[in-house]
């Protein structure tokens, strides 16, 4: 069946608080848990973020959205219960509750509107057809979308510099990772020997207690199994028990089978790949703009 949308649970929400009762937020998840037949593996999976399950997050947003329009109370942190106008909301016998049908009720309208400061996006929103999604899903799936159009161009970027520079954007990415110790001596332990990218060792860490071997290529062709071996022979050669390849391109199968079948540890780190660790460590990009997501601090409200 999969994890439902927001929306969807809103109806058998309601459902579940019409017995009156005052009910817990953790007993809700596990009862709609059973409502809507979710695996254990459903129940688990989270959102991109990995902080949340998907399904507790669209529980927690469809009961919001029904106190918003009256028809839950909060009875105390953590509990809720059905309100009056909730009950005759299931008198009426409604095939399915979602945003369109709680915008009868003008307390959930208001609660719409302060989420939009211009009136162009009201506009805009009475026009759309409202989303499954709920507001960390949106937030979450905006900043993947604009994550990969960064990858993308830091891809386009890296394959339209030079030889040297990428030998740069290399030492410069693994030492912002932690290796190499100082710049200046990452720099001379990694030299470009002249294949079409750079090949050289670096130390493990700040101390060097161990040695890793590195060979990357500015390709645009997928790099395959023959490759990989040849580059397991050059770590037999050094007596080398560590090595990491990076290429701006992809690896075939055959290469990333090859690599988990042997004794050696080579670690494949391809274009996209080359790109997220770029993202995730400030090489070549800059922050724009940071947004802190909040929520209650329920230990501080424990007294």
């Amino acid at each position: 069946m999969g994890v439902p949308d927001f929306q969807s649970v809103m109806l058998p929400l309601l459902q579940y608080a019409g017995d009156g009762e005052e009910h817990s937020h953790r007993e809700t998840i596990e009862a709609l848990s059973e409502t809507f037949k979710l695996s254990q593996e459903e129940r688990k999976e989270l959102l991109p973020s990995g902080r949340q399950p998907i399904f507790d997050n669209r529980v927690g947003w469809a009961k919001t959205y029904l106190a918003k329009a009256g028809l839950l109370d909060t009875t105390r942190r953590g509990y809720f219960k059905i309100s009056r106008r909730g009950r005759d909301t299931l008198k009426e016998k409604p095939r399915k509750i979602n945003i369109r049908y709680l915008e009868k009720f003008e307390e959930f309208k208001e609660f719409r509107d302060k989420k939009s400061e211009k009136p162009a996006d009201k506009k805009k929103i009475a026009n759309e057809e409202p989303g499954d999604r709920t507001p960390e899903e949106s937030l979450e799936s905006a900043y993947q979308n604009l994550r990969e159009e960064l990858v993308e161009e830091l891809l386009k970027t890296i394959k339209d510099s030079s030889f040297s520079f990428f030998e740069q954007l290399v030492v410069d990415l693994l030492i912002k990772m932690g290796y190499g110790g100082s710049r200046k001596e990452a720099g001379q332990a990694v030299g470009r020997v002249g294949d079409e990218g750079i090949d050289g060792i670096i130390k493990e860490d700040r101390l060097g207690l161990d040695i890793i071997y590195i060979q990357a290529k500015k390709w645009e062709n997928t790099v395959s199994r023959p490759e990989i071996q040849k580059f397991a022979g050059a770590l037999q050669g050094q007596r080398a028990r560590k090595g990491i390849f990076i290429t701006t391109s992809t690896f075939a199968r055959g290469a990333v089978e090859y690599v988990s079948k042997i004794d050696s540890k080579i670690i494949l780190i391809d274009g996209h790949r080359l790109a997220d660790l770029m993202i995730d460590h400030n090489v070549g990009v800059s922050p724009v703009a940071s947004y802190d997501i909040k929520q209650i601090d329920t230990d501080y409200f424990t007294g």
